[in-house]
């Protein structure tokens, strides 16, 4: 039940969208995520806790590592061949980005560092393989 007087957030949030930007500046290299108040699952850019359904989400910064889980060369829509990979990063939550280089030399299990949250023309973070192909086994 709602009383009046208690207040169930820790104070006013800082006008940013969801991948770091903050309204009046720049976009910076920071990715931004939620963490669920309830449960503690990390998540990117949703709406609701896909766990508990919660919808009292806080905004964390990401350190930017993470891991290849699936990549996919795409040929539509573009001059030339792109990949499109889903990236788990360190903090537990998985998002759909573009790393750089050629498509065929990214695989599962590659370590990548975020390099531009936000790609001018996809709108998507951009990363960029840590030591090599296969995070340097090859």
């Amino acid at each position: 039940m709602y009383q009046p007087g208690i207040a169930l957030h820790p104070g006013p949030v800082p006008a940013t969208d969801v991948l770091g930007t903050a309204r009046d500046e720049q976009p910076g290299d920071v990715l931004l995520f939620q963490r669920c108040h309830w449960c503690g699952t990390a998540m990117y850019q949703r709406l609701l806790c896909p766990v508990c359904q919660g919808s009292d989400l806080r905004t964390e910064s990401s350190t930017g590592s993470g891991i290849v889980r699936h990549s996919s060369v795409i040929h539509r829509n573009t001059p030339a061949a792109r990949n499109v990979s889903l990236i788990e990063m360190t903090e537990g939550f998985t998002v759909r980005g573009r790393v750089m280089g050629s498509p065929a030399t990214i695989h599962s299990g590659d370590r990548v560092q975020l390099s531009t949250a936000q790609d001018p023309v996809r709108r998507q973070p951009v990363f960029q393989l840590v030591d090599g192909p296969y995070g340097g086994w090859g």
